[in-house]
C-alpha cells in the first residue's frame, strides 16, 4: 500500500510547478520531459543541450538531496525484466504517439488550458487506472 504523505506531495507538486513556469518564464520553453530527452540525443545541436543536460542531471540527484534533508524514498520496481521492458516500450510508444509525456501535457499543458493536453491527460490517466484495475485486481 502506497503511504499519504500529503506535505512532501504538495512541496514536490510546488517545486515541479515552480520549475516549469521558470523555464517557461526563462526560455519560452515546455518543461516535458520527453522532449527534453529526446532533443538530448542526435541530430539536435543547438546551444540549449547544457540546460537540458542541467534539467535531467536534476531529476536524477533531487531524490539524494531529499534523503540528505531528512527524507526518505521508498521506491519498489519489479524484478520481472519482461514486465519492465514492455511498459518501458508501451510507456515510450503513448509519449510518442500523444506528442508528449505526462509532464509536459499534465503539469505545463493542462495549466495552459491546451485541449490537446487536457484530453492527453484524461488518456494517460484513464489508461493509469485501468492499468492498476487489471493488475492489482484481474492478473
Amino acid at each position: 500500500m502506497t503511504e499519504f504523505t500529503p506535505w512532501t506531495s504538495s512541496a514536490g507538486g510546488a517545486l515541479i510547478g515552480i520549475a516549469a513556469v521558470w523555464l517557461l518564464a526563462a526560455s519560452g520553453r515546455i518543461a516535458g520531459i520527453s522532449g527534453i530527452l529526446n532533443r538530448l540525443l542526435p541530430p539536435y545541436s543547438d546551444q540549449l543541450w547544457i540546460e537540458r543536460v542541467a534539467f535531467v542531471a536534476g531529476l536524477m540527484i533531487a531524490p539524494f538531496v531529499f534523503i540528505a534533508l531528512g527524507g526518505s524514498v521508498l521506491q519498489t520496481v519489479s524484478a520481472n525484466l519482461l514486465l519492465l521492458v514492455v511498459a518501458g516500450f508501451l510507456v515510450g510508444f503513448g509519449s510518442t504517439m500523444g506528442n508528449g509525456c505526462t509532464s509536459g501535457h499534465g503539469v505545463c499543458g493542462v495549466s495552459r488550458l491546451s485541449k490537446r493536453s487536457i484530453v492527453a491527460t484524461l488518456v494517460f490517466m484513464a489508461t493509469g487506472v485501468l492499468t492498476v484495475l487489471m493488475v492489482r485486481h484481474v492478473l
